[in-house]
C-alpha cells in the first residue's frame, strides 16, 4: 500500500496565510474554524535575533493517539494520513484530550481536524493548500519522496542554519507531515520526541476494559431478566390453566341441592 505524505519546509515558508485562506475556502469551512494556524516567532536577544515561521496543523501521525482512542471508528488511518468522517463521531472528546499536538477540536459538538483533502486527492488533486503555496514550502505526494527532498533541502538550509534538520521521520512512527525545521523543534514549540499523553493509557487500561465489562454486565442482565420474564409467564400460563379448569368442572357439575 503507497502510503502519502506532506513536506512542510519552515525555511520556505513566508507566513503569507495563502495555505490558511485555500484550506477554508476548499473545504467550506464554517467561519471561525481554519485547519492551519500560522504565526510569526521571534527568538533571541537583541540584536541577535532570529525570525521564523509557526506552521501549525495536523501532523497525521503513524501511531495516532486519536485514531486509537476514537471510540466510533470516526478517525482512521488511510493511506497513512488520519482521516475523519464527522458523521461516525459521537463528539466524546478522547481525540482532544488524546493527540499530543492539540489539534482536533470540537466543532458543534463534533471532531474536527484536517484530513488531507481526501476526496481531492481521490479525484487526482492536490490538497489546497499545497496548490496555493507561492513559496514552494508545501508539497504531498509518496512519502519516500518527500522524505527524500526534506533531507536534500535540510541539507542545504544548513548553510545559513547549522541546526537545521527534518522533523516527522520517526516521531510517533513517522508524521504525515515531515517538516524541515531552521533550527531545534524546541525552539519551534515543537516536542522533540512527542509522547503519547497518559490519558490514552488510561483509556486502554480504565475506560475500555469497563466499557466491555459493562456491556457483558449489561447483556448478561438482559438475558437474566429475559429468563425470569418467561418463568413468569410460564407460571402465569399455569395458574390461568387451573383456573379455567376449575371453572369449567364446577360448570358441567349437577346441582344436587336442586334435585332434592
Amino acid at each position: 500500500m503507497t502510503t502519502y505524505a506532506f513536506l512542510l519546509d519552515l525555511g520556505r515558508c513566508i507566513g503569507c496565510q495563502a495555505c490558511v485562506a485555500a484550506c477554508k475556502t476548499g473545504n467550506e469551512l464554517s467561519p471561525g474554524v481554519q485547519y492551519i494556524h500560522i504565526s510569526e516567532q521571534t527568538r533571541g536577544v537583541f540584536p541577535a535575533l532570529q525570525s521564523s515561521i509557526k506552521n501549525h496543523r495536523c501532523y497525521h501521525c503513524a501511531d495516532a493517539a486519536c485514531v486509537a482512542v476514537c471510540p466510533t471508528g470516526a478517525l482512521y488511518k488511510e493511506d497513512g494520513l488520519t482521516r475523519l468522517d464527522a458523521s461516525q463521531c459521537s463528539g466524546c472528546a478522547y481525540c482532544v484530550d488524546a493527540c499530543p499536538f492539540n489539534v482536533p477540536q470540537l466543532v458543534n459538538g463534533r471532531s474536527n481536524k484536517c484530513d488531507g483533502c481526501a476526496e481531492v486527492v481521490k479525484a487526482g488533486g492536490q490538497p489546497w493548500c499545497v496548490k496555493t503555496c507561492p513559496s514552494n514550502a508545501l508539497m504531498y505526494g509518496e512519502r519516500e519522496t518527500i522524505m527524500a527532498e526534506a533531507h536534500r533541502r535540510a541539507e542545504a538550509l544548513r548553510v545559513r542554519y547549522p541546526h537545521a534538520q527534518v522533523y516527522g521521520e520517526t516521531q510517533l512512527g513517522g508524521l504525515g507531515v515531515v517538516m524541515v525545521l531552521p533550527d531545534q523543534p524546541e525552539q519551534l514549540d515543537l516536542p522533540a520526541n512527542p509522547q503519547i499523553p497518559a490519558v490514552l493509557n488510561t483509556w486502554q487500561n480504565v475506560v475500555q476494559p469497563a466499557s466491555v465489562g459493562l456491556l457483558g454486565f449489561s447483556l448478561a442482565f438482559t438475558g437474566l431478566a429475559a429468563i425470569i420474564a418467561r418463568r413468569n409467564h410460564k407460571q402465569e400460563v399455569a395458574h390461568l390453566h387451573v383456573q379455567n379448569s376449575a371453572e369449567e368442572t364446577a360448570a358441567v357439575q349437577p346441582d344436587h341441592a336442586n334435585e332434592t
